[in-house]
């Protein structure tokens, strides 16, 4: 099996490594091509005026310039002689759950995995403000091999990626796997936080607060508020069904 591994944390960041542990545990075939700086919250946004710079840090380990996105095309399409028959992306620094899964630069490494017919996975460790600096990516590379294979092994729809949140615990705290939807957050954890320079003139931070409601049931914000790894599957179809037959019928 080919593995290829992206990230949005950057080619340095150690949740990089974790994630090739993870990948070692399932194949002897990996390749990593990852950003060259952070490109957290970029989405599942592709270069197209600026030239990808790629640059060979080790055997089949690649940097490029450019976004997750950018990343998984390049190593499909043009560095590995095959199509991978993987893609895992991450393990991300903090979680990517609830409205996260539209920002997150990780997501979207799955994503486009997804868009090339590759099964596909987004994997995050979870961190608080206590452990944001040594989040317990053990827990990580410890649960996501064995998940991977069961998942796999199920099968996985041509148009489905899976998205895994890790809790912020250490392994033996873990208290399960739950398969989940995927949650919402309360819309006041985002605020504009304002500041001055040096020199007087103003400028800006996107700001978040603490919840200010229980997470919903089901959800993985539950899951990870109760120390299990929250499996979500996404998919690329964003289209609301029942919303279209409502609007069919009213603009007939």
């Amino acid at each position: 099996m080919r593995i290829l591994i992206t990230n949005d944390d950057g080619i340095h960041a150690p949740g990089l490594e974790a994630c090739e542990k993870i990948a070692r545990e399932l194949s002897d075939e990996v390749w990593i091509v990852a950003p060259e700086s952070d490109q957290s919250g970029v989405s599942h946004s592709l270069s197209l005026n600026d030239p990808l710079r790629l640059r060979e840090v080790a055997d089949k380990h690649f940097a490029v310039k450019g976004t997750p996105t950018d990343c998984v095309i390049m190593g499909a399409r043009h560095l590995m002689k095959d199509m991978p028959d993987l893609v895992l992306s991450g393990v991300n620094r903090g979680r990517n759950a609830a409205e996260d899964v539209t920002y997150s630069g990780t997501v979207a490494g799955a994503m486009e995995g997804t868009v090339l017919g590759i099964p596909s996975f987004s994997l995050s460790q979870a961190y608080a403000f206590s452990t944001r600096h040594t989040p317990y990516w053990n827990t990580a590379v410890k649960f996501a091999p064995d998940l991977i294979r069961r998942v796999l092994k199920t099968g996985m729809p041509r148009d489905v990626l899976v998205n895994v949140n890790f809790p912020d615990c250490p392994p033996d705290q873990v208290a399960g796997v739950s398969v989940v939807t995927q949650g919402k957050r309360d819309q006041e954890l985002l605020r504009i936080d304002a500041r001055h320079d040096g020199r007087g003139n103003p400028y800006y931070w996107i700001a978040f607060d603490r919840p200010l409601s229980p997470p919903g049931q089901g959800t993985d914000l539950e899951a990870l508020a109760q120390n299990r790894i929250s499996v979500t599957p996404l998919r690329l179809d964003l289209t609301d069904t029942p919303t279209l037959t409502r609007y069919a019928q009213a603009l007939r």
